[in-house]
């Protein structure tokens, strides 16, 4: 399982089991639960709209930051799975190597016997 998944799934547990222990306080006090989430979203607005768009500097640091996070996670293959990748690819170079000169040495018999153009 990705670790971005995990972080989810743990998020929504930590918020289930905070909606319980209110729930449960509710109860105990015998007032009903409001929440009320458009404070919070509003307040998330603001913060937005008053950050603007960074400077030069700033987006070269998020860039690179972005790229970094990326390059975390990168499946990066064992060496032998490497050394293995490395010589299927030649192997398929070369026999395409071999299917494209066969394909070219047969149109070539074939214009030339069609063309008469050899003796």
């Amino acid at each position: 399982m990705a670790n971005k998944d995990r972080n989810k799934r743990s998020a929504r547990k930590a918020r289930a089991a905070k909606r319980a222990e209110a729930e449960a306080r509710a109860a105990e006090a015998g007032s009903e639960i409001t929440e009320d989430k458009a404070p919070a979203k509003a307040v998330a607005k603001e913060k937005k709209a008053a950050k603007g768009k960074p400077g030069l500097f700033g987006r070269i640091k998020n860039y690179f930051g972005a790229v970094r996070t990326e390059m975390h996670r990168v499946v990066w293959p064992s060496r032998k799975e490497l050394k293995d990748y490395t010589i299927g690819v030649l192997i398929m170079l070369v026999i395409f190597g071999i299917c494209i000169w066969a394909v070219d040495n047969l149109v070539v018999l074939g214009l030339t016997s069609f063309a008469s153009l050899r003796g």
